[in-house]
This record gives C-alpha cells, sequence and structure tokens, in this order.
C-alpha cells in the first residue's frame, strides 16, 4: 500500500474517526500506526478482535475503561533516573488501579470473548505498589503518615509556627509597638514570619528587613524575638524536604523495578482501547465482519462506504469468480468514482480489522497490494499534465503489482486523444489481467466497453440513471453496459432536435455530413478604413517591449526604410519590426549625458577584460598572446 492509496481512498479519514471513540492515548497512537495487513492470519484475528468487543458491547451497559491515562512519560522518566513527583505517583496508581479493574472484568468473559479473555492473563497486578502510593500521597503532597520520621517533623513544624506566632501577635498587641506597625497581620515572606512596619520606623523595630513593598512605604520585618524560632523552623522544612525526597525516591525505585511489566500493561490496556474503539465505531455504524478469503473474490451485499451519509445508497458488488476484470459505465455524477472508493475502502477498513456496514454473505479478499488511480494527478512541479500523470502512476502500478493484487482506475484511459485513449486503455487492462490482477475501471470509451462484451474474464457494469428526471440513481447493474446520457441531457437543455437526430447517426455510422454553407449565408468582408499610425522614431539606447517575447530589450541600430530596428536582447541582437515593439524608456532618460551606450551591448566579461589591456594587465596580454598563436596555427 502506499500513501496516495490512502489518500485517494480517504482511509485517513476513517482512522480518525474510529480514534475518536478511543479514551486514552495510548489506544490513539496504535490506531495512528495502524496499517492494512496483508497477512489474512493477521486480519482474521484482527477481526474477531473487533467482533468480541462488540459483544461484550452489546451485552454491558458500560467498559472499565474510563480513567486510563498515558503514563508512558513516567516510565521514561524513571528509566532516566529520575524520581516522580507525587502526581506522577498517583497517576501511576490510578493506571494501575485501571489495569487491575480490567484485568478482573475480562477474566470472567472467556465464553463472550477468548480472545480478549486470554490477553488478560498477560496483565500483571501491582497491589502493593499501589497501596504504598495511595498510602504515602494525599492529593499533589506526600502525606504525613507515609513515614515516622515525616510525622515527628510536621509536627515540630507545627508546633514552632504555633510558638512564632504567639510571639508575632504578642508582638502585634503591645501599645509600643503600635505607632511602627503599618498593617496588623503577620505575613509570611520567602517562607519567613514578618510584621508590615512603617519604612519611616524601620530603625525603630529591632529585627531583620526581610522585604520591602513597591512604594517603599511598608518594609517587612521579622523581629529579634522569633529570629531563632524561624532559623528552626527552616531546618525543620530542610528536613521535610529530604524525608519527602526519600518517601518519593522509594516508591519510584518499587516501580522501576517492575518496569518491565508495567510496560507490558501499558501495550495491553493501548491494544484494549483501540479494540474497543473499533467495537464502538461497529455498534456506531451497525457493522459486521464479512467472511474472508486469499484468493480475489469480493462480494458486497448492501454495502456502504463509512463517509457517506446514512441514507446513501447501498452497494451490491460482486468480483473475482466468474470474472476477474470490471468495467462500469454511465454518466458523470452518477456514481461511478464513489463505487471505486467503497470497494477499495472497505477492503483497508477490513485489513484494518474494522467492521463493514453491510448484509451477511458479504465477503472481502485479503489481498498482497492495492492500488488506485482517481481523480486528477497533474503535477505542477513536475511539469506534468493529467495525462502524463495518470500514465507514470499506472507505470508505477505495473510494475509492483502481483497476481494478489486490487486495482482501481477511475476514467481510464481519458485527457488524450479518444482513439488512442481507449486503445492504450485496452492494452493496460489487458496486461494487468495477463499479470492476475482484479481490476475495476469505469469509462466513457464505447470501445472499451466492447472489448468487454467479447473477454470472457471481463464483465461490463452499468451505472442506473433515470434519463426522464435526469437524476443519477446511483446503483450498479453488473452485465449491462451504460452510457454517458449526453443526447438526453442535451435534449433536456433544448439542443435541436436535428443536431441530436445527426448526433446520434453520427454515433452508429461515421458518414459524415461535409456539405459547404451556401454563399448567401457567408458574411462578406467590407473594405475598413486604413489609420496609418505615426511609428516612434526609435534611438540606440531606448528600453522597449518585445511584445512576441513579452520581455524587454535594448535599441541597437535605428529603422532601416522597412521600419525594422535592430534589439539588443540576451546577448543576441534581433531584427524587429517597430510595429513589434513598443516604448518603455528613452535613452535620454534613462542614462547620464555622456554615457557610453556602447557598453550596454558588451557583456561584463568583454567590458573587464578591455579594462584589463587599457591598464596593461599581464594576464590579459598573455591571453591575448595564446589567441593569436591560436589563430596562427588553425
Amino acid at each position: 500500500m502506499n500513501t496516495m492509496t490512502f489518500e485517494k481512498l480517504q482511509y485517513n479519514e476513517l482512522i480518525e474517526i474510529v480514534k475518536s471513540f478511543c479514551v486514552s492515548s495510548l489506544g490513539k497512537e496504535l490506531i495512528d500506526k495502524l496499517q492494512p495487513s496483508t497477512n489474512s492470519k493477521v486480519v482474521t484475528n484482527r477481526l474477531n478482535e473487533t467482533t468480541e468487543a462488540r459483544k461484550l458491547l452489546d451485552a454491558e451497559s458500560h467498559l472499565p475503561l474510563k480513567g486510563i491515562t498515558n503514563i508512558n512519560h513516567q516510565m521514561d522518566k524513571l528509566e532516566k533516573g529520575m524520581i516522580l513527583g507525587p502526581s506522577e505517583l498517583v497517576a501511576i496508581s490510578d493506571f494501575l488501579r485501571g489495569c487491575r479493574i480490567i484485568k478482573k472484568f475480562m477474566v470472567d468473559k472467556e465464553f463472550f470473548a477468548p480472545v480478549l479473555h486470554a490477553y488478560a492473563y498477560s496483565m500483571m497486578e501491582f497491589t502493593s505498589i499501589e497501596e504504598n502510593i495511595n498510602y504515602s500521597i494525599r492529593g499533589s503532597s506526600v502525606d504525613s503518615e507515609a513515614s515516622k520520621e515525616l510525622k515527628r517533623i510536621r509536627n515540630s513544624i507545627a508546633k514552632t509556627e504555633d510558638k512564632i506566632e504567639e510571639r508575632l501577635n504578642k508582638f502585634l498587641k503591645s501599645t509600643a509597638n503600635k505607632e511602627y506597625i503599618q498593617e496588623f497581620f503577620i505575613s509570611k515572606k520567602d517562607d519567613r514570619f514578618t510584621i508590615p512596619i512603617k519604612a519611616s520606623y524601620k530603625n525603630q523595630v529591632d529585627g531583620t528587613i526581610i522585604e520591602a513593598s513597591s512604594k517603599g512605604s511598608t518594609v517587612f520585618i521579622e523581629p529579634a524575638a522569633i529570629s531563632k524560632l524561624n532559623a528552626e523552623l527552616a531546618t525543620l522544612k530542610a528536613e521535610e524536604s529530604m524525608e519527602e525526597y526519600q518517601i518519593l525516591a522509594t516508591l519510584s525505585g518499587s516501580i522501576l523495578e517492575e518496569i518491565k511489566q508495567i510496560t507490558i500493561n501499558i501495550e495491553l490496556i493501548g491494544q484494549y482501547d483501540m479494540i474497543f474503539a473499533k467495537a464502538k465505531f461497529s455498534k456506531s455504524i451497525d457493522g459486521i465482519a464479512p467472511k474472508l478469503n486469499n484468493h480475489g473474490y469480493i462480494k458486497l451485499n448492501k454495502c456502504k462506504h463509512p463517509l457517506l451519509p446514512k441514507n446513501s445508497v447501498p452497494l451490491d458488488f460482486e468480483i473475482g469468480d466468474n470474472y476477474r476484470s470490471l468495467i462500469i459505465t454511465g454518466p458523470n455524477a452518477g456514481g461511478k468514482t464513489v463505487v471505486l472508493k467503497t470497494i477499495g475502502l472497505l477492503t483497508l477498513a477490513v485489513m484494518s480489522g474494522f467492521h463493514i456496514e453491510a448484509d451477511e454473505g458479504t465477503e472481502i479478499a485479503v489481498f498482497d497490494q492495492l492500488f488506485v488511480d482517481i481523480g486528477d494527478n497533474q503535477s505542477i512541479e513536475n511539469s506534468l499534465s493529467t495525462f502524463s500523470s495518470h500514465m507514470k502512476n499506472i507505470a508505477e502500478i505495473m510494475h509492483a503489482s502481483t497476481n494478489n493484487t486490487l486495482l482501481l482506475f477511475d476514467e481510464i484511459g481519458s485527457g488524450t486523444e479518444p482513439n488512442e485513449g481507449a486503445a492504450l486503455a485496452i492494452a493496460i487492462l489487458e496486461e494487468f489481467y495477463q499479470m492476475g490482477c482484479i481490476t475495476v475501471a469505469t469509462t466513457h470509451y464505447g470501445e472499451i466497453k466492447r472489448y468487454s462484451e467479447i473477454h470472457n474474464d471481463f464483465m461490463n457494469a452499468a451505472m442506473q440513471f433515470n434519463s426522464e428526471a435526469l437524476e443519477p440513481l446511483y446503483k450498479l447493474l453488473i452485465g449491462k453496459s451504460g452510457d454517458s446520457n449526453a443526447l438526453w441531457i442535451s435534449k433536456k437543455m433544448n439542443v435541436r432536435e436535428n443536431v441530436l437526430q445527426k448526433a446520434q447517426h453520427y454515433i452508429n455510422d461515421k458518414n459524415y455530413d461535409l456539405k459547404l454553407v451556401k454563399d448567401s449565408k457567408v458574411r462578406k468582408p467590407k473594405e475598413m478604413p486604413v489609420h496609418l499610425e505615426a511609428i516612434y522614431d526609435y534611438k540606440v539606447g531606448d528600453r522597449v517591449k518585445l511584445l512576441e517575447h513579452d520581455d524587454f530589450g535594448i535599441i541597437y541600430k535605428i529603422k532601416d526604410n522597412l521600419n525594422n530596428v535592430l534589439v539588443f536582447y540576451k546577448d543576441e541582437v534581433l531584427k524587429v519590426n517597430a510595429k513589434r515593439i513598443e516604448l518603455e524608456g528613452k535613452e535620454t532618460d534613462l542614462y547620464p549625458e555622456g554615457y557610453d551606450l556602447n557598453t550596454l551591448f558588451v557583456s561584463y566579461a568583454e567590458r573587464k577584460f578591455q579594462h584589463d589591456i587599457e591598464r596593461g594587465s599581464k594576464k590579459a596580454l598573455k591571453k591575448v598572446s595564446r589567441d593569436l598563436r591560436k589563430k596562427m596555427n588553425e
């Protein structure tokens, strides 16, 4: 498969829809990496997973996947030797609890989901790690009960803070200090207790200035009476931080010891999330798992394109049994391209393990390759026309295809002369058929339809069209040939009846009407007055626009008697009639007085060489000597 196949068939858009059903980034990451498998055993297993998950969804009111988060970031930090913070440890605890709940949920679902049930046995429980984290962490901080030492330290901190507040309240209530105090409250600055003091009295209060207000009218002073207690508090805070770090390091270490198995749990949870996202998508479209085969047989019963509205017309389709190439004809906007995209996208979806919206009896083949040539591949960068780009794409497909390849071609052979296009398209279809490919192609060319009719392993199909209402019915009729309905549409648009009759005649018989038009119906030319415009008298050095080149040059020689001038253009001198140039700038306006106009017609290299000769450059003189010797020898 290549990126163009995914893009043209809108596979990536389908992936985004399925991804929206995931509950965690773990599942989303797996779906982003998901590729259609070419191994029928892998595809069978993927579909079985989706089917089992769908059964559980239908049977259970809810699945215990909510709350599961991606903890890969935390695992990466641990592997780098980093210590996790409280909130990171809580995330891991929540994840492990989620694993335990999911395992318990899946273990007794062997009857409903034997495959998903078996996955649960690869998932380990880490109850002790969960309990230690939950015991040690509360909210986003280490709990005092995490260790006896931490509890002791925090009790000491609380007592010291109480003593500090008691002394500061005494300071605030003292009448002796009343006139010094700016505001009567205790303020904490850099973990130190202070009192707001008027700046004018800062020298009257015994203590240490910790901070000043932005306006400078207030200073925050730590009174001398609590300096010792503040120092004790700082020491206790440092001890608290060290003890918290030790607890966090112990918890992080216990997780690191089990990191391999926890990583397996992460992978399993991601798998469960992805599988149940597929199941939720299946439920949203009421999808089924089709029958599989690996010999190129496709049978679609009432299938719908997963990206089209619910009320879209379902598709019935079959290929790979009685015929291996199908040619679809019909009007523009009749749904031919949608048929191709539906076949392609449903095939990719099933090979990715997705259910599809279809009736029972639907069967999909697992292919080694799936290639498409749909839409306008015109490349401005590579200067490729629409036809050239289609041929380039088909050539690449031809080199990569095998006898187990599905090919989808839209308007094969179009974009060039119809006879050549039809012949080339038939040759291409024949080549792919001989290679053993399964091919579905749309066309307007009658020659391809006729070829399909006479080839025993080709089949025609038509898109049904309501000719009276001029409406496509978007229904595929296998075994019938359609046409573009051009005559019907033209008739409804009131094109003259005789024109339509002639067109019908030309379709059946190429005997064209070659009668010349009568002289009485031809307008005769009338004599037109001649207006001779005065032609500007161009001067050497004038800047002019060459109309045929849509570019600019310089007058090299003035007009001759036939009104021709010589124009210096891209290091060449062209003879051009004065009527085929336009003045862009007069030489008198472009160059200063006395300017040597001859330099305009000499290249920079020539001017430099002449200058070197004039100043006596040895290098230039040697070159002249070499050129003279060379001429003499010739």
